[in-house]
């Protein structure tokens, strides 16, 4: 297969992929016969990434890619949706960054530091939306679950990893929290205050 019909194709499978694509899930779409090599896989990858047409841009996340909008055409897109965006409750946003900075983190701890029950709803919520999981469970009595964040937190926050973080802001600062979400937005969408994505109660 010549380099031109390999760069169309990954390029077509990165469009329709709705996550992002490891090299070697790429890999894994021609077959076993005939398939390019991984090092093909990321030449083409590469390629991809140089093109610069002013819309698409080829995004690293944790080890993966995806071809996505660039966000200066954010405020035209965001009219294709015509319901708004999700409110977060302050209960979520603490336990969201909760979960991002102190990783692996149990229920109890999340507890422990906010000083307050944590609402099933919240983590429920966060489960449902793909942005945290168990990812492992403590040597204690009835082994409670660690949570820890995923790669479709990184895609949905347009992150290439963890590093790209804002700087923790103080859990009890409620606006300092939501700035930091918006960040991790990219701006777009900033959360707000006062309605309970998830419901429930802290």
């Amino acid at each position: 297969m010549d380099e031109a019909r390999l760069q169309r194709i990954v390029k077509a499978l990165l469009l329709a992929a709705g996550e992002p694509l490891s090299p070697e899930r790429i890999q894994r779409c021609f077959g076993a016969e005939g398939a390019p090599s991984a090092a093909e896989i990321r030449a083409a990858l590469m390629h991809i990434g140089q093109e610069d047409d002013g819309v698409m841009r080829l995004r690293e996340i944790g080890g993966a890619w995806r071809l996505q909008l660039d966000e200066g055409y954010a405020q035209w897109i965001d009219k294709l949706w015509e319901e708004r965006p999700p409110r977060y409750s302050r209960a979520l946003l603490e336990t969201l960054a909760l979960i991002l900075y102190r990783q692996p983190i149990t229920r109890a701890q999340i507890e422990e530091i906010r000083g307050v029950s944590l609402s099933q709803s919240i983590i429920k919520t966060l489960t449902e939306r793909g942005w945290v999981r168990v990812v492992g469970h403590r040597e204690l009595p009835g082994r409670p679950a660690l949570f820890g964040s995923t790669h479709q937190f990184l895609a949905d926050f347009n992150l290439g990893s963890l590093d790209e973080l804002p700087p923790l802001p103080e859990v009890k600062d409620e606006q300092s929290l939501e700035r930091a979400v918006a960040a991790m937005r990219g701006g777009s969408r900033e959360p707000e205050s006062g309605g309970e994505t998830g419901g429930g109660a802290a």
